[in-house]
């Protein structure tokens, strides 16, 4: 009996990856897990799940729960904050004494919360399913698995309430753009929700519910995996592993991919191997599917892959531009026949470089029927906001375009032209070129240059844009509203600053765009500044909006200053910062609030940047000094009084010098 128990202990320490002296079993009021403690865990009773801080990044951390056996990589089935994370010293995990769960950063912002509230004796365990539950006597007032992230469990269920949500790629946890949720018709959906167009792609989309084998008359709206690897949905999805029996390890994930996987975990290789998969692989690829390897993609003959660490993105033509590498070189690609090449053209009176820049074409009017052409009948939307729809197309002359669709203006066509006319005229390394427009009937149509890497919005919350690049941007794009303000003939306000409307080229250099909320306004009519309605985007407003003063300049230098804390921060003016009151409760702050009384609270540069520098940026490599400077900017441009801030050539000189 000794014997077994001492071989039982062996295992046990070899298998499990955790020190014991460190391992709880529970948390109970007032206690904490530490991020700088990594022998801080808590550990389900059979020892198959382990809770504690996992590293996302440089620095940054999430509260995380995962199969404890030790495999090639750590297998995360669960993050509270996969889109919040903490940094990497002095954030906690704690159970308050009024019940409540929060995980906190150095700078006591709280990243997460169960938001729970008991007088009771409450405790927060780690069940042998890998459920984390928080207990109130024997009532459950939180747990787990009721807010899946892209994993389901055996026994978990997926309910009308709940929703699977990809992550962003294999190395990064944060949301990403594949969902599974019930539809408002009761039935099981895959979508593609990107930041450019959004798509069901399971059940196939051009079938009905009852020819997909799927019913909607079931409103139950319920799916869940058991042990042995059956699925069953309230829908009438239903499908088994390939491996189905009691005893084995499952786990049940929409992959960053958008593949929905049934895994099981093979006990000779001790890896996990795909028992089920409904697999994509993107535009012009084959999708195979092997019990022992899971889903292999491969492209079509004569085609390449686009991008090897997401096959999302499928196959494009193999092609060679057949042109002498000095000459400016234009590709035209037949647009009906993707599959084909249908001509590889040189000539040196249209420009296309690597950079995708181009020799200006000139401001020209666009039939409806030419840009309808271009869009293929605006089937590719690639953004949308208050004034209208974007759409990506494809020019006669090749150029990539971006496409608004305007809502039906109540202008005729000379006032549209009037101030396009002058729109025409603004010419800045640092706006959004427009190329052209179309005025048919009620038609009203803006071509723009097509921009690769997106917005601001969509590139802030990544490794990509570091310290630098962040500097670099708020300067551009201080220039570029200084240019509107104060340099081009006629004065333009933009009226909307925030960062969907700063787009990004090649080489991540800012463009405003959007000037559908924007006031033309003539110089000599400066006194005269009335707007009929509120303009702008909820956190980003200057308080002039709100008490109906007179609108000047100023209010896009207050969005901008709420820009430029964002892009140091990372948060969001639009959610309210949690922290910790004087006497220990928690208050809710605005973000212009709590970087202020960081600011003011510690003279120290290197202590106040720390709290609050975005833990998405390399410590390492940040440049905290061009950090700081941006943020005493933004203070000095979201002052109430709109007259003690700077005008933006002031802020570009304070940002130069």
């Amino acid at each position: 009996m000794l014997g077994s128990l001492l071989l039982l202990l062996l295992f046990w320490s070899s298998a499990f990856s955790f020190p014991g002296a460190f391992a709880y079993s529970r948390l109970t009021k007032g206690s904490s897990l530490s991020v700088e403690n990594q022998e801080d865990f808590l550990i389900s009773p059979n020892g198959l799940f382990t809770a504690g801080f996992h590293s996302v990044g440089i620095n940054a951390y999430s509260f995380a729960i995962w199969f404890t056996e030790k495999l090639s990589n750590r297998t995360i089935v669960w993050m509270a904050n996969r889109d919040h994370p903490v940094n990497g010293k002095h954030s906690k995990l704690t159970l308050l004494k009024d019940g409540n769960l929060i995980l906190s950063d150095a700078s006591k912002f709280i990243s997460w919360a169960t938001n729970t509230v008991s007088a009771s004796f409450v405790q927060i365990l780690l069940q042998n399913n890998g459920n984390l539950v928080l207990t109130e006597k024997d009532n459950v007032l939180w747990q787990s698995f009721d807010v899946p992230t892209d994993t389901l469990l055996p026994g978990q269920p997926l309910t009308r309430y709940t929703r699977l949500i990809s992550s962003r790629s294999q190395n990064n946890y944060s949301s990403g753009f594949y969902k599974l949720f019930f539809d408002d018709d009761n039935v099981l959906r895959l979508v593609f929700d990107g930041p450019e167009t959004s798509s069901i792609y399971w059940p196939d989309p051009w079938l009905l519910s009852f020819e997909a084998g799927r019913t909607r008359y079931n409103d139950s709206r319920v799916a869940v995996l058991d042990s042995w690897g059956h699925f069953q949905s309230s829908d009438r999805v239903g499908f088994r592993a390939d491996d189905y029996g009691p005893g084995i390890q499952r786990r049940l994930t929409l992959d960053f991919d958008g593949n929905f996987r049934l895994y099981s975990l093979d006990t000779t290789t001790r890896s996990w191997i795909a028992s089920w998969i409904h697999g994509v692989c993107g535009p012009n690829s084959l999708c195979s599917h092997y019990p022992r390897s899971g889903r292999k993609c491969s492209c079509l003959q004569g085609y390449r892959v686009k991008n090897y660490t997401d096959w999302a993105y499928g196959c494009e033509p193999e092609y060679q531009l057949p042109c002498n590498s000095r000459e400016p070189k234009a590709l035209a690609l037949a647009i009906d026949q993707p599959a084909k090449i249908s001509s590889l053209i040189c000539s040196s009176s249209s420009i296309v470089t690597l950079n995708r820049t181009y020799k200006k074409k000139g401001f020209r009017k666009y039939s409806f029927s030419e840009l309808k052409k271009a869009t293929k009948n605006f089937g590719e939307e690639i953004g949308r906001g208050g004034s209208g729809i974007v759409y990506k197309g494809v020019l006669l002359d090749h150029r990539v375009a971006a496409v608004k669709r305007l809502k039906e203006a109540n202008q005729d066509e000379a006032e549209f032209l009037a101030e396009l006319s002058i729109i025409g005229r603004l010419n800045h390394m640092h706006l959004i070129d427009i190329w052209g427009y179309c005025a048919e009937g009620k038609h009203r149509l803006l071509v723009y240059e097509y921009l690769e890497h997106g917005s601001l919005a969509e590139n802030l919350h990544c490794t990509v844009i570091d310290s630098k690049m962040r500097f670099e941007i708020a300067l551009g794009t201080a220039k570029g509203l200084a240019y509107l303000h104060e340099e081009c003939l006629e004065w333009v306000l933009h009226c909307d600053i925030k960062p969907q409307n700063v787009l990004l080229d090649s080489n991540y250099h800012p463009k405003l765009a959007d000037f559908g909320l924007s006031k033309l306004l003539r110089r000599a009519e400066v006194n005269d500044l009335s707007f009929s309605k509120i303009r702008g985007t909820r956190g980003y407003m200057a308080p002039e909006w709100i008490g109906n003063l007179p609108i000047t300049s100023k209010v896009d230098v207050y969005s901008y200053g709420v820009v430029l804390l964002e892009m140091v921060t990372g948060r969001s003016p639009k959610m309210h910062v949690q922290t910790f009151g004087v006497g220990g409760e928690m208050v809710e702050k605005t973000l212009i609030e709590w970087v202020r009384e960081m600011v003011k609270g510690d003279s120290e540069i290197t202590s106040w940047i720390d709290e609050i520098l975005d833990p998405l940026l390399d410590n390492t490599q940040c440049d905290k000094g061009k950090m700081a400077l941006l943020v005493r900017v933004a203070l000095h441009c979201v002052e109430e009084d709109r007259k003690v801030r700077p005008t933006m050539r002031q802020v570009v000189e304070m940002l130069l010098h």
